[in-house]
């Protein structure tokens, strides 16, 4: 298969584009964070700019598209919600409607974030309420693709793992304030169900395969707080996880509003694909694995403006 990845030098975009080009085609689109590498090929786009989507898709041709581009910073979305509409419910909206047009399956990234956490334990069907500009915006982006093209997946995420930057998810950033013997706070009262990128870019190439179409929980089958996701992590790379101290979210002084229950149940997806999925300790040791491995550093020599860029 052709698959488009958008937003191809994100943290999950570049691992999916890795995974997939073990068995595919792929062309990552990027934008302002360019990448070298000779596993995929890539395309320069600025998805808001006119024709912009419609370009994309008559160069690449694709298959399979997998949507991962998406203004993701909360308090970058809360500051700048125009924008924040624009990439996360009117891009996706335009290119649902292309994608349908031309043939191709489409996989949307949204997010868990949906829901305002009062409680945890969210299905499928169960009403969201998001707190946050992003969620917000995520939110309307997830429903208008379904409404152009109900063919399509939309998969409510939450993920960790190495990126471009080394400095994108929550695992890199504790791995790299531990690593250097600082004290960090780790939510006490925030609880969630990461997958490990690489596993989730399996997952939901796995989907795409078996024809799956519609809304799914796409996460990990366990749940933990942020602090206790810390400790494990710090436990697993043999680091002292005393200076991860438990907050309050609420000590932290953000302005976008955190959904503080975020766990998610993953039984309509476990019966539509016929096996269970990953759980956090799996995928955390996995994550070790790569480092010990060299993958961030593989990763970190894509970037183009870094070591011999």
């Amino acid at each position: 298969m052709r698959i488009l990845v958008t937003g191809a030098s994100g943290l999950l975009g570049l691992n999916l584009a890795l995974e997939a080009s073990r068995d595919h085609e792929v062309i990552g689109s990027v934008n302002s964070h360019a990448i070298r590498t000779t596993q995929f090929a890539t395309i320069q786009s600025d998805l808001l700019k006119p024709r912009a989507l419609e370009a994309l898709l008559e160069q690449s041709q694709p298959d399979w598209v997998v949507h991962c581009a998406a203004l993701t910073d909360l308090e970058t979305c809360e500051a700048r919600p125009a924008l924040a509409e624009q990439l996360n419910s009117e891009v996706p909206r335009k290119l649902a409607e292309i994608v349908a047009r031309g043939g191709a399956r489409l996989v949307h990234i949204s997010t868990d974030a949906v829901f305002d956490g009062r409680r945890g334990g969210y299905r499928e069907e169960d009403e969201p309420n998001p707190l946050s500009v992003y969620a917000k915006t995520k939110l309307a982006g997830e429903r208008s693709v379904l409404e152009v093209n109900p063919d399509a997946i939309v998969a409510r995420v939450n993920l960790f793992g190495w990126s471009l930057s080394g400095e994108r998810s929550l695992a890199e950033w504790f791995i790299s304030n531990l690593s250097a013997g600082r004290q960090v706070g780790g939510f006490k009262d925030v609880f969630f169900c990461p997958l490990l990128a690489n596993d989730l870019a399996v997952i939901l190439l796995k989907m795409l395969e078996r024809g799956l179409k519609g809304l799914y929980h796409v996460v990990s089958r366990d749940c933990t707080s942020k602090y206790e996701f810390g400790v494990r992590l710090a436990e697993i790379f043999g680091l002292d996880p005393r200076p991860i101290r438990p907050v309050p979210v609420g000590s932290a002084g953000l302005k976008a509003a955190r959904s503080p229950n975020l766990t998610l149940v993953t039984e309509k997806l476990t019966k539509d694909l016929g096996e269970s999925l990953p759980d956090i300790q799996s995928g955390l040791e996995k994550f070790h694995r790569q480092h010990l491995g060299g993958y961030p550093k593989q990763i970190r020599r894509m970037a183009a403006d870094g070591p011999g860029g």
